[in-house]
């Protein structure tokens, strides 16, 4: 089934330059990347997008380090995108995410793991809204 789903190319990634990497394992997974922007996150935006963190302890590190620097904001589209991204992308701590995933080869720590992917349909388009009009989708 075809499905879309959102990515975040995180600050610690795109400040090491690694947008064109983590692309290319996207779309060697058949993930197609169907609207794409560099963006600087507002703290509203991290806070309003990390919401559901609000009462955890890493929330203020976390909406923190997504204001830092540019992210990449994304919307991939592919049969079962939201499964077969969160695979690609690999385990939130680096040293339990499996070979040949983003994480593993370039995450730095739990806190700075290079890459967000939605973990429901609910929340992908939840997400996608937030970032994305309709109209910025070139599937």
């Amino acid at each position: 089934m075809t499905e879309r789903t959102f990515s975040i190319i995180k600050p610690d990634a795109t400040a090491r330059n690694l947008t064109g990497q983590i692309n290319a394992m996207i779309e060697e997974a058949g993930l197609r990347i169907v609207a794409q922007r560099r963006i600087r996150m507002t703290q509203e935006e991290a806070e309003d997008f990390y919401e559901v963190h609000r009462e955890r302890p890493f929330y203020g590190e976390l909406v923190e380090m997504m204001t830092s620097g540019p992210v990449v904001v994304q919307v991939l589209e592919g049969d079962n995108a939201i499964a077969k991204y969160r695979e690609i992308m690999g385990a939130t701590n680096p040293a339990q995410a499996a070979e040949g995933t983003i994480r593993k080869r370039f995450a730095k720590s739990v806190g700075e793991n290079s890459v967000h992917g939605s973990d429901s349909p609910d929340n992908a388009k939840i997400e996608i809204a937030q970032f994305f009009d309709e109209a910025d989708i070139v599937g």
